[in-house]
């Protein structure tokens, strides 16, 4: 977590101080969660299901009041000055919010109109917004005839218009394909470079470690920890083993309650995953001979293993203890799409 005594509130674009929020249901979604994000910062937010991430958002963006705590956007806090905050931030939440009966001309024109762009500065914004968003070439294009991709960008570009300092992504890549994933964050590095804060939620750990420079982990509306993605893989401190079992539902199971009791990885932190399991433990490398050993006298059958240094998805399970829940198997894996409460 950033210290927060050297810092005034203008070097700050977000400040949240023990942000509580509860629902009419009695539901607490958020638990004394702060947060402090620097002018200028590529800022990630990750969480599994459930976590609190887009309430979070929400509550940064004026969408929802915090029940308790405060928190000040730009310097402008989000009850008493809510406006002032809108002005100042853009917001592309999870679901596109474009018109697609409309260009990606018309719709940048009409969000300017909306946003009280100068006239005489309209035009010069949309072709830069378009140009920044690989759009030009079909500006006056129905925008309900493009891909996923195409209209996520689009959606992206009309939350520019306004130029704020302060842009929020809420799992703006859900969905997808590799190729469209790769555009956002070439498109979301550039604003980034020219200045502008980006505040990131994503199920992907891969997005998250090389586009942000720190990152937050949301656990039951607490954030857990904070720091840059090397000095939070380095922090975890051990190898991991992933382990794909034939027949791993009915093997999983037995399979981590054996190598939890295994002496040659004593104190190794075991998890199930849809393919079998994963063993994180400073002497996993040494004695991956004994793990498969135990397996094979147990009759589990190992079909495949990748044994490999920290990576996020171990960071999050190692800071949760989640010896219990189901982890991601590879690098690209999901936390889980969030349901908005």
């Amino acid at each position: 977590m950033v210290e927060s005594q050297n810092r005034t509130e203008t070097e700050l674009a977000i400040d949240a101080q023990d942000v509580h929020v509860t629902y009419a249901d009695g539901t607490t979604a958020v638990r004394g969660a702060t947060l402090q994000v620097e002018r200028g910062e590529f800022f990630g937010f990750l969480g599994p299901n459930g976590a609190g991430k887009t309430t979070s958002i929400k509550t940064l963006a004026t969408l929802l009041h915090p029940t308790d705590g405060s928190v000040r956007i730009n310097g402008y806090d989000t009850v008493s000055e809510p406006q002032a905050v809108r002005e100042s931030i853009g917001y592309m939440a999870q679901e596109t919010s474009i018109d697609r009966e409309l260009s990606p001309r018309e719709n940048l024109r009409l969000t300017c109109e909306l946003y009280g762009v100068p006239e005489s500065e309209r035009e010069g914004r949309i072709e830069e917004l378009l140009e920044l968003v690989g759009l030009g070439d079909v500006a006056d294009t129905r925008s309900e005839k493009f891909s996923g991709g195409m209209k996520k960008r689009l959606d992206a570009a009309t939350v520019l218009v306004h130029q704020p300092p302060v842009v929020f992504l809420d799992e703006p890549t859900t969905g997808l394909d590799p190729e469209a994933r790769l555009r956002l964050w070439e498109y979301f590095e550039r604003i980034n470079d020219q200045g502008t804060t980006v505040f990131l939620t994503t199920q992907y750990l891969e997005e998250a470690d090389q586009l942000c420079d720190r990152l937050s982990l949301l656990q039951d509306g607490q954030v857990i920890a904070t720091g840059r993605p090397e000095e939070l893989k380095s922090d975890v401190g051990v190898d991991v083993i992933d382990l794909t079992l034939a027949d791993a539902d009915e093997n999983k199971h037995r399979a981590k309650q054996l190598l939890q009791r295994l002496d040659a990885v004593e104190g190794a932190t075991v998890a199930t995953t849809t393919a079998g399991v994963t063993v994180r433990s400073p002497a996993v490398r040494g004695a991956a001979n004994e793990v498969f050993g135990a397996l094979d006298d147990a009759g589990i059958t190992v079909e495949s293993f990748d044994i490999h240094s920290p990576t996020l998805d171990d960071v999050f399970l190692a800071l949760t203890d989640d010896s219990t829940e189901e982890s991601p198997t590879t690098g690209m894996a999901s936390l889980g799409t969030e349901v908005t409460q």
